[in-house]
């Protein structure tokens, strides 16, 4: 027991932030790709109904990813970091009386918000009697939600990614089979509504949280007499007190809600603005709008959310990490943690982005429908998507330094000029105008964060830059090979058919991979960012 923590303890900090992206991104990217996958056989099942199923989908959706970061408080991040803060300092005994008292506080939490959710959805809805329903089949998760994030903020708190990588996964699995298995009956068995296919739907959130539920109580009880040791073992030198551990996590958590919510409260936004604004300036109909809505907040979020997933997992794994090198007050430590943190997004996003730009319309084609235009907004929405992805990784970073308060105001300095430019992009760009106007706000948010960022830690920015450019040049020559050679196949795998444009999809995207990978590993970049170990598969496929 003691010689596992010991190894444990001895992995520098890039390889447990390695390690632990390893794992986050694992568990993100396969519950995110079954998230994906399911839309294939649940679109085709709705028929004609398909966008309206999926827009219903998505703005219930939309709230309840709101009451989930509203009800867990930001605290599952303020345990991660605070758990960390104390383990630095070999006070497990003051982790463990956290986290005891965290589940407790998560527990009353997640009755309280249910409640609201479920009484409140008939105005939370906005006139839409069919999203009220949807709404209270979800509130129904929001129960569990809190004391299930709790768990996995303990874990992330100690370096330990796989329980919540495995419980994600699990969670989606169980998900997609239940809202697949009802929809599947309600649909084609007993030709019935697609509104009741979409409460259904949205209900199996709560399945899939058993499921999750499940499997952190198995690693919790499977680690516990390591637990056990380390808290035998510790210092038990500082005595805090309840209150401060509370108030402790409130500081953190506080700013964690506002910050993690910024993407819900984005969307949220475009879902109850985009309609008014369309009807005053356009002359669609509301079933138009509807699938306008579909086009540029539904449907690419399937896709562009497996790509934001992999920023999500570094911001997570890393947070922890950054916490504990700047408690210890380890400056050079800190900065290197910070470059290799921001060169491994680069390393991760710009292949993954211009992939899928490259596969846009095969990807809108075997996911909903051949369409030019879902297609285009699928390219614009990939753009987004890695501003996205860094303003989520610059401002977990920022938070992880301790500057809640510039966090916040950076983030409100990004609200506004969303509100300010949205009824301008959308009269000018009509679909394409609430992801732009999300782009640039969020994009202010992330430069000056990032400024914060080197101010404080004073990171290599001159290496980060180099090797972004580098990463981008690789992943330039990966995209011009990936797009010759979707032309080169679509002469016999038409794009125009979900079956041929899977093959397409599956064929040209191995040789993306395959190309990026090569040149990574011949260039020795994937050593540097990913670890020595990497050297041993370059010398398995040859390569010098």
């Amino acid at each position: 027991m003691e010689k596992r923590n010991t190894t444990a303890t001895q992995l520098s900090p890039q390889e447990k932030m390695v390690r632990g992206s390893i794992w986050m991104s694992a568990g993100n990217i396969i519950s995110r790709l079954l998230g994906a996958i399911y839309i294939i056989p649940w679109y085709a099942w709705m028929g004609e109904n398909g966008r309206n199923a999926n827009s219903l989908f998505t703005m219930g959706y939309n709230i309840y990813a709101l009451f989930l970061m509203i009800s867990t408080a930001g605290i599952p991040s303020a345990i991660a970091k605070q758990i960390s803060h104390y383990n630095s300092l070999n006070e497990y005994k003051v982790s463990a009386r956290l986290f005891k008292q965290a589940l407790v506080l998560m527990g009353g939490i997640g009755v309280v918000a249910a409640a609201i959710m479920y009484a409140a959805s008939p105005i939370l809805a906005a006139g839409n009697p069919d999203l009220i329903p949807v709404m209270r089949s979800l509130s129904v998760a929001v129960l569990i939600f809190p004391m299930m994030s709790a768990v996995r903020g303990f874990f992330q708190g100690n370096h330990d990614m796989m329980p919540t990588a495995i419980s994600q996964i699990v969670e989606q699995v169980a998900r997609v089979f239940y809202m697949l298995l009802t929809t599947f009956i309600i649909m084609k068995v007993l030709e019935g509504e697609y509104t009741t296919a979409v409460v259904q739907s949205t209900f199996a959130a709560f399945i899939g949280m058993l499921g999750a539920v499940g499997v952190l109580i198995y690693y919790w009880l499977k680690q516990k007499p390591v637990f056990d040791y380390l808290q035998a073992h510790s210092e038990n030198q500082l005595t805090v007190s309840t209150r401060n551990l509370f108030v402790n996590i409130a500081r953190d958590a506080i700013p964690f809600i506002i910050v993690g919510s910024a993407i819900t409260i984005l969307k949220i936004f475009d879902q109850y603005t985009f309609f008014g604004i369309m009807n005053t300036f356009t002359n669609y109909s509301q079933n138009q709008l509807y699938e306008l809505f579909s086009v540029f907040s539904a449907n690419p979020d399937k896709l562009t959310m497996v790509v934001i997933a992999l920023a999500t997992s570094i911001s997570s794994t890393a947070l922890p990490l950054i916490s504990e090198a700047y408690t210890l007050k380890d400056h050079k430590g800190l900065a290197k943690l910070i470059t290799d943190n921001l060169q491994l997004f680069c390393f991760i996003m710009f292949p993954a982005t211009l992939g899928m730009i490259s596969l846009a319309y095969p990807l809108n084609t075997l996911f909903y429908e051949p369409s030019r235009l879902g297609s285009a907004v699928l390219i614009e929405a990939c753009i987004v998507g890695v501003i996205i992805g860094l303003y989520m990784l610059v401002s977990s970073t920022l938070q992880g330094l301790g500057h809640h308060l510039a966090t916040l105001k950076y983030l409100a300095a990004g609200f506004l000029v969303k509100m300010v430019l949205q009824v301008p992009f959308i009269y000018f760009f009509e679909v394409y105008g609430p992801l732009l106007s999300t782009a640039l706000g969020l994009l202010l948010a992330a430069f000056f964060s990032l400024r914060d960022i080197h101010r404080i830690s004073h990171f290599n920015a001159k290496l980060t830059l180099r090797r972004g450019v580098l990463i981008s040049l690789l992943s330039l020559v990966m995209m011009f090979v990936v797009l010759l050679a979707r032309f080169a196949f679509s002469f016999v795998l038409s794009p125009e058919h979900k079956l041929t444009a899977f093959v397409l999809i599956i064929l040209v995207a191995a040789i993306g991979a395959g190309v990026y990978g090569y040149l990574a590993l011949k260039l020795r970049l994937a050593d540097k960012l990913i670890g020595s170990r990497v050297a041993s598969l370059r010398r398995k496929l040859h390569i010098k």
